[in-house]
C-alpha cells in the first residue's frame, strides 16, 4: 500500500549549525499541531561529526524525517533543490536550519489553504529569537505588494509555496545564491493564480553572529544577487528599466524607462493666486510650470491649464514664457470647482498618459514624468503617487493609510530619510489610497472611473478616485523617487465630506499595507 503523501514538505539544507539549535528547529517541526508534514534535511557536508549524528537521529526517531547527506558540498541552493527533487507533499515550507515554527504554524497554513484551494504561495508574519530565548522585533507584514517585493524581500518567513509551481519555475538558481528566496518567489508570483499573506507570527528567526537577522549587511554579496534577481524579474516581465542596490542594505531601486515619443498631458488648475514662502512671494502656478519644465526629464509633454475668469493675464503671459508652446491655458467654464476644472483639463487633453498637478507644488527631483508614467505601462496599475514634502522638508505624506475607519496622511512631519517599517519610505511599494497633488494616470482609466467627483467630495476628491481605482481591482503605486514640495496653506475639508468618504468606502480598521503596531 502505497503511504498518501503529506501536505506539507519542509524543506530545510543543513550547514554546520550548533546542535542544540539543530534539535530545537527539527522538534518545532515534528511537534506541529498539524502533523501531515515530512521533513526533508539535507546536510551539504557539514564539517562537524554531530551534525550528522543529530541528523540520523532525529530520522530514527520520527519516521516523517528524512535525510539527504550530500557526497560534496554545494552551497544552500544545490542542497534546497535536492529537498525540492524529493519532496512528495503538495506545498513547500522553508525553514532554516536553527530557526523556530511556532506550534500551530501549519495549521494555521493549512487553514488559509482550504479557504483559497488555489493558492500558489503564502507567507507570514515573524519575530526574532534573541541568543538569550526572548522574542522581539514582531514584523507585521503587508498584504500582497508586488512592487514592494521587486524593493526588498519582505514576504521573508514563513514562505510556503506550491510544490508544482516551485518545480515549474525550476526551483532554486545558483546565479542568485545569498537571495535565492527573494529570486524563487519572484520567479512564482509571477504565474501565482493567488499569494496570500497570513496574518500571523508563525516563525522565529534566530540572532547569532554573522547572521542576516543580527547583522544588516552580514551577506554582502546577497545584494548583489538580490539585484541579479530583480533585474531578471524585469526582463522576464517585460518591464523596461534597470535594477540597482537602493538606499538601504538589501533593498533595489528600479529605473524604469517610458518612450520618449509619448505625450504626456500635465493638468494643472489654477486661479492665478500666490502666496509666501521661505520669505518670498510667488504666484504658485508659475513656479509649479518653472520647475516642471526644468525636471520633467521627458521630452514630449504638454501642461495644460486650466484658470479660472479671474486668473490675472500676467499670469498666463508669464506661464507661455516659461513653458512656450508646451503650455496651452484652458478658460474654465463660469460657476465650476476645482475637481471639475482638473475634469474638463483632462478632457482637452491630447496624450494618453496624464499627471494630475496641483498648482501649489515645486517639483525638486530629476525625472518626475517618467518616474510618475512608467508604471503606468503595467495593465494593473491605476495610478502612480509621488513623495510629497512640506515647507520645512518634512514629509506632507508618503501615500495615505487606514487608520481605525478613515484615512490619514502616512508619515506626516516624518524626515524623509526615515526609514519606516519594512522601508516603506524608501522603497516603491503599493498603497491603499493617494491624493491627487501629483498623481500618474492613463487618460482611459481616469474615464472608465468618472474622473472625480464635482459634487460629495471637495479636497478629498483625489482620494474618492484612488480608492475607487483600488475598488476595481488595480494597484496604486507609491514612488519615493518623484519628490516635490506641496505649498501654501491647506485646503481643509468639511466633517461631513469626511464622513461621506468614510461611509462610501467603508474603510477597515487596519491598514493592508502598513499595519499598525500600536
Amino acid at each position: 500500500m502505497v503511504a498518501r503523501s503529506p501536505l506539507f514538505s519542509v524543506v530545510t539544507p543543513v550547514y554546520d549549525p550548533p546542535t542544540d539549535a539543530l534539535r530545537a528547529m527539527i522538534a518545532s517541526v515534528v511537534d506541529q499541531t498539524d502533523p501531515d508534514l515530512e521533513l526533508i534535511l539535507v546536510d551539504d557536508r557539514s564539517t562537524r561529526d554531530e551534525v550528522r549524528e543529530t541528523l540520523r537521529e532525529a530520522a530514527a526517531q520520527d519516521d516523517r524525517v528524512r535525510v539527504i547527506e550530500r557526497a560534496q558540498g554545494g552551497g544552500i541552493v544545490a542542497a534546497s533543490n535536492d529537498a525540492i527533487a524529493a519532496a512528495r507533499g503538495e506545498f513547500l515550507a522553508l525553514v532554516d536550519h536553527d530557526d523556530l515554527l511556532v506550534p500551530e504554524a501549519l495549521a494555521t497554513m493549512r487553514a488559509a489553504i482550504d479557504a483559497h484551494p488555489d493558492v500558489d504561495y503564502l507567507y507570514s508574519d515573524e519575530d526574532k529569537l534573541g541568543a538569550d530565548g526572548e522574542l522581539y522585533d514582531r514584523d507585521r507584514k503587508p498584504d500582497w505588494s508586488p512592487e514592494r517585493l521587486r524593493g526588498h524581500m519582505y514576504p521573508g518567513h514563513l514562505s510556503v509555496l506550491r510544490t508544482r509551481v516551485v518545480r515549474e519555475v525550476g526551483g532554486f538558481r545558483a546565479r542568485c545564491e545569498g537571495s535565492q528566496d527573494h529570486d524563487l518567489v519572484l520567479r512564482v508570483t509571477e504565474i501565482a493564480r493567488r499569494v496570500h499573506h497570513v496574518r500571523s507570527v508563525l516563525y522565529h528567526w534566530r540572532v547569532v553572529p554573522g547572521s542576516a537577522a543580527g547583522e544588516v549587511g552580514a551577506k554582502p554579496y546577497a545584494w548583489d544577487a538580490g539585484v541579479r534577481a530583480v533585474q531578471d524579474h524585469l526582463e522576464r516581465t517585460g518591464v523596461p528599466g534597470e535594477a540597482t542596490k537602493g538606499w538601504l542594505t538589501s533593498t533595489y531601486r528600479v529605473r524604469r524607462s517610458t518612450d520618449p515619443r509619448r505625450l504626456v498631458s500635465v493638468v494643472i488648475a489654477t486661479d492665478g493666486s500666490g502666496g509666501r514662502v521661505w520669505g518670498q512671494d510667488r504666484v504658485w502656478v508659475t513656479e509649479a510650470v518653472r520647475s516642471l519644465v526644468a525636471r520633467a526629464g521627458h521630452p514630449r509633454i504638454e501642461i495644460v491649464v486650466v484658470h479660472t475668469k479671474g486668473t490675472p493675464a500676467a499670469v498666463l503671459a508669464d506661464l507661455k514664457a516659461i513653458g512656450g508652446d508646451r503650455v496651452r491655458a484652458i478658460p474654465a467654464p463660469a460657476g465650476i470647482g476645482h475637481a471639475a476644472m482638473v475634469n474638463h483639463g483632462v478632457l482637452c487633453a491630447r496624450g494618453s498618459w496624464l499627471v494630475l498637478l496641483d498648482q501649489q507644488t515645486e517639483v525638486i527631483s530629476d525625472d518626475l514624468i517618467v518616474q510618475l508614467v512608467a508604471p503606468l505601462d503595467e495593465d494593473d496599475v491605476g495610478a502612480v503617487g509621488a513623495r510629497i514634502l512640506q515647507e520645512d522638508g518634512r514629509l506632507w505624506h508618503a501615500g495615505w493609510i487606514h487608520r481605525d475607519g478613515t484615512l490619514v496622511p502616512y508619515a506626516r512631519g516624518w524626515r524623509p530619510q526615515e526609514h519606516g517599517p519594512f522601508a516603506a519610505l524608501q522603497v516603491a511599494r503599493e498603497v491603499t489610497a493617494m491624493s491627487g497633488v501629483a498623481c500618474g494616470i492613463r487618460r482611459e482609466v481616469f474615464l472608465e472611473a468618472g474622473g472625480l467627483n464635482e459634487n460629495r467630495f471637495g479636497p478629498l476628491s483625489g482620494l474618492d478616485l484612488s480608492l475607487k481605482l483600488r475598488a476595481a481591482g488595480r494597484r496604486l503605486v507609491w514612488q519615493p523617487e518623484a519628490t516635490l514640495y506641496r505649498l501654501g496653506p491647506e485646503a481643509t475639508a468639511e466633517p461631513d465630506q469626511w464622513t461621506q468618504l468614510d461611509v462610501r468606502w467603508g474603510l477597515d480598521r487596519e491598514d493592508p499595507y502598513l499595519p499598525d503596531d500600536r
